[in-house]
């Protein structure tokens, strides 16, 4: 059969019916109106026209027989997008979570394509394929003759013309171009086989929606994969390889010529044998069906948020963003799918609800609840809520860092042990003037607690005189602090200011993902690991290319974390996160609201079982710095951590730990149990003349700090009744005192519901 290609054949009933070896074979009648040419003119062109052809056939000779420019003709690198296979991402148990990709491609090998796509091609395309020599000679000379005469290069091209148009060179319908296409062709004619040619023909050539190659052309129009495509399916794919927007069969107005096209397809592979003709008469009566496609829409929903986090951190570990969009990587994540669809799920819940519920109803796309979930053990993000969509929002909550409050208090508690106290160390429990300073220090709603109050009460009860008398008493007692919250995993940011003896409150700002790699150290007995959403990447053969440090390093030890567990254990059993203690699990954590004048702007619940660290922080408006007052429980004075952050907490763990043995944490270590610092006999001090006299004041060790204003102070409650405050004192204990749960529990320490907190 004589050479063809696509511009021999018709696409639709306007087309011409003139071109050569055209399925009609009808020739154009001549134009009535055709203006006169001179013979000089018409002489010219003749003659151009014969050199051009002249000059075109030696080129041809030269290539084929002479092999001087065939010798020195090498085929370029390929084009990087043409080179490009889609990356895939996965949750951490191999279910597909999305894909990276410049385009939307993935490479199949020759053996897995189905035969009828091969032959749908060729029928199509090039139906000489597999006889002739990679170029048509008949088609070019069409091609030069055109040039000549002064109008558009045209196609006329082979399939390993189109191949190496496509991967080597551009589309431009230029002499030089066709010129390099010659001469390419012929070289990979001779140097590889038909096979490997239309392999990467179909692999590579654009289908239309996005989808280069035949497994993304299957997705796209018929969601199946290539391998299972019907005969039906394949004429139709290869209709579209001659112009994707024309035979767009989402148009109505591009079923007629589709239709032209697809028969001729059809009759093509009847014509070679590759279908009966019986076949060809029923396919050809309809075109295939073509079902609904899911959009892909990579950053969409709640999921877009992880998508963004592989991205980046593939970037910070090396990995070019050619890589990671083209590399055709195969990119395993920590997630889990059934944590992260609690998270998500429960997080919406409560925005919703808390809206809802408000005194008076209000907006919830003004409120934002974030989580971060992260395996102890090996520091992997098993799930994570941004927000419900990045596409319409891309600022990720859950790593967006804000006012911290009282959960910060954690990380004074670990400095205070690594500095030498023990967790029944005393310090002020009542109201007092830090010397130096002009503000007071003052727990919620006035609260005193008693001259002299343990680490473990003032964790418990987020007594916040507490924590600034130790502050205090430590040299460079607010640099510690920052210091042994960084070890534990938090970068400084904003509000780290060390000069203040208030640090501990919480003023420093921490995202929530942050939060609960922070305290993730202290549930892994010191070690740090960093949060990562990666777990592996492999590349396209297979091969491990990458695989996440989970080693981690000491940051604190043993004791002092196994320490600060036990003072946060107390704070679920018996202080203001007594509201999650229904997990059934032991239990470490913290609650944290913080205020800023006349409302609250933060409001988090943070804790731990032996094997998950969760953090769940609310915050509102479009910047995370509105009021979250409006936002309250009905009946609650204003919107509390120990509320809806524990609520949220408690509820999506019961899916996070579901199936996992229940393990008790390491008993305390009571370490410097036999030193005596802190609060012994503190001395009364007089407030500013502009507050009320407040009670005993301790001595303080440390250095004066500079006057720093208070944060607002606001009312931390878990809905049950708040005990008195003690004021008994308890001396360091010369042997180890009974685990909670375990014996009795130690003195100061409350057993009943919430007490005030202050947010810092």
């Amino acid at each position: 059969m004589a050479d063809r290609s696509e511009h021999d054949v018709p696409t639709n009933k306007i087309e011409t019916q003139s071109r050569s070896g055209s399925a009609q074979g009808q020739r154009q009648p001549a134009r009535k109106d055709k203006k006169k040419v001179s013979p000089v003119r018409r002489w010219g062109v003749r003659i151009l026209k014969g050199t051009t052809v002249a000059v075109l056939l030696a080129m041809i000779a030269g290539v084929v027989g002479v092999g001087v420019i065939y010798s020195t003709t090498e085929i370029p690198d390929p084009n990087a997008d043409f080179q490009a296979n889609t990356s895939f991402v996965s949750f951490a148990d191999g279910s597909p979570m999305g894909n990276f990709a410049i385009q939307n491609r993935q490479s199949i090998p020759f053996d897995e394509m189905p035969q009828t796509m091969k032959d749908a091609a060729i029928a199509a395309e090039n139906r000489t394929f597999w006889s002739d020599r990679g170029i048509s000679v008949t088609g070019m000379i069409r091609a030069a003759i055109k040039i000549a005469g002064g109008g558009e290069m045209q196609g006329g091209s082979t399939i390993t013309q189109q191949y190496i148009k496509i991967l080597y060179l551009n589309s431009e319908r230029t002499f030089e171009r066709k010129f390099k296409e010659l001469f390419l062709a012929v070289k990979m004619g001779r140097e590889t086989s038909k096979e490997q040619i239309l392999e990467g023909y179909l692999n590579t050539i654009y289908f239309g929606r996005g989808a280069y190659g035949i497994q993304a052309a299957a997705k796209a129009y018929f969601n199946v994969d290539a391998q299972d495509l019907t005969v039906p399916q394949s004429a139709f794919l290869a209709t579209v390889l001659n112009n994707p927007a024309a035979y767009n069969p989402s148009e109505p107005e591009n079923r007629e010529r589709i239709m032209v096209r697809y028969q001729y397809v059809l009759d093509g592979m009847a014509e070679m044998g590759t279908i009966t003709r019986e076949q060809e008469a029923e396919y050809r009566k309809e075109l295939p069906s073509f079902p609904e496609v899911p959009l892909n829409r990579r950053y969409s929903g709640p999921n877009g948020y992880l998508m963004k986090m592989v991205e980046n951190e593939l970037a910070t570990k090396g990995f070019s963003e050619t890589q990671i969009s083209g590399g055709g990587l195969r990119i395993i994540t920590t997630i889990n799918p059934e944590a992260q669809k609690a998270a998500v799920a429960t997080a919406q819940k409560y925005t919703e609800l808390s809206a809802e519920n408000a005194p008076t109803p209000q907006d919830p796309d003004k409120l934002h609840v974030a989580i971060a979930s992260i395996d102890n053990e090996t520091g992997e993000i098993i799930a994570l809520y941004g927000g419900k969509d990045f596409v319409e929002n891309n600022r990720n909550w859950a790593t967006t860092p804000r006012q911290s409050a009282s959960a910060f208090k954690t990380f004074a508690l670990a400095a205070g042990l690594r500095d030498g106290f023990n967790l029944y160390n005393t310090f002020s429990g009542n109201t007092f003037l830090p010397r130096g300073d002009t503000v007071v220090s003052r727990n919620q709603n006035g609260a005193q607690y008693g001259a002299a109050v343990n680490l473990i009460e003032a964790t418990a009860k987020s007594i916040n005189t507490a924590f600034v008398d130790m502050t205090m008493q430590m040299k460079d007692g607010g640099e510690k602090i920052a210091q042994a919250a960084e070890d534990a995993g938090v970068p400084r940011g904003a509000g780290w200011d060390t000069k203040t003896s208030r640090i501990a409150l919480g003023i420093a700002e921490v995202s929530p993902l942050h939060m609960a790699a922070g305290y993730s150290t202290f549930a892994n007995n010191g070690r740090a690991i960093p949060p990562h959403i990666v777990r592996e990447v492999l590349d396209g053969e297979g091969r491990t290319i990458y695989k996440a440090d989970t080693e981690g390093t000491q940051a604190f030890e043993p004791g002092v974390a196994r320490d600060v567990t036990y003072a946060m254990r107390n704070v679920v059993e018996g202080g203001t996160g007594s509201r999650v203690a229904a997990l059934g699990r032991p239990i470490a954590g913290k609650t944290g609201t913080a205020g800023l004048k006349n409302d609250i702007i933060s409001a988090w619940f943070v804790a731990y079982t032996k094997q998950v660290s969760t953090s769940v922080m609310f915050v509102a408006g479009d910047d995370g710095m509105g009021g979250l007052h409006a936002y309250r429980r009905p009946g609650d004075s204003t919107f509390f951590g120990g509320t809806y952050p524990a609520m949220v907490w408690s509820e999506y763990m019961q899916v996070a730990t579901k199936g996992q043995p229940v393990l008790q944490f390491d008993g305390p270590a009571f370490v410097n149990r036999n030193t005596s610092r802190g609060t012994i006999q503190p001395r009364p001090t007089q407030a500013p003349t502009t507050q009320a006299p407040t009670t005993a004041a301790p001595t303080t060790t440390a250095p004066t700090p500079e006057p720093t204003p208070e944060a607002t102070e606001t009312t931390e409650s878990t809905g049950e009744p708040t005990p008195a405050p003690t004021t008994t004192t308890t001396a360091p204990p010369t042997t180890q005192p009974a685990t909670p749960g375990t014996g009795p529990t130690p003195r100061n320490v409350s057993g009943a519901g919430g007490a005030p907190e202050q947010g810092g």
